[in-house]
């Protein structure tokens, strides 16, 4: 299966974006914490839908510190923030990097949107932690 293939049935699943990200860091790993899972859930629902940045974003951040641990701190640190810097560039189009900007206020609209955000969120942190030599 494919991470989009992965991505979708994660979201059919129920799953949130910074859930989805983190799942994709587990299976990456071959592993599973259904309560990680459903603790990242509050950064969607409640913290993103309340102003706060786009669950691919906080999500993404979680991924790159779970799968970026043979990396100083300092290293691991940057390496979020690169993906930050990413993500606001990738969002600028919506207006923002907080989940009302990309949806455009309607919730209803995660469903067209919100897949390709977290796509291209997963392929820049894949290619973040290839290029220091962790994927």
């Amino acid at each position: 299966m494919d991470a989009f293939d992965r991505i979708m049935e994660l979201s059919r699943e129920g799953l949130y974006c910074a859930q989805i990200m983190v799942q994709l860091a587990l299976d990456a790993e071959g592993k599973e914490n259904p309560e990680l899972i459903e603790a990242v859930r509050g950064l969607c629902g409640g913290f993103a839908w309340s102003g706060g940045p786009c669950g691919a974003l906080s999500g993404g951040a979680c991924l790159l510190s779970l799968l970026g641990r043979g990396l100083d701190i300092s290293e691991r640190e940057e390496l979020v923030a690169e993906f930050h810097r990413w993500f606001a560039g990738r969002t600028a189009q919506f207006g923002g990097e907080d989940c009302n900007d990309i949806t455009g206020g309607d919730r209803g609209n995660m469903f067209s949107v919100c897949p390709g955000v977290i796509i291209d969120s997963y392929e820049k942190c894949v290619e973040l932690l290839a290029e220091r030599g962790l994927a």
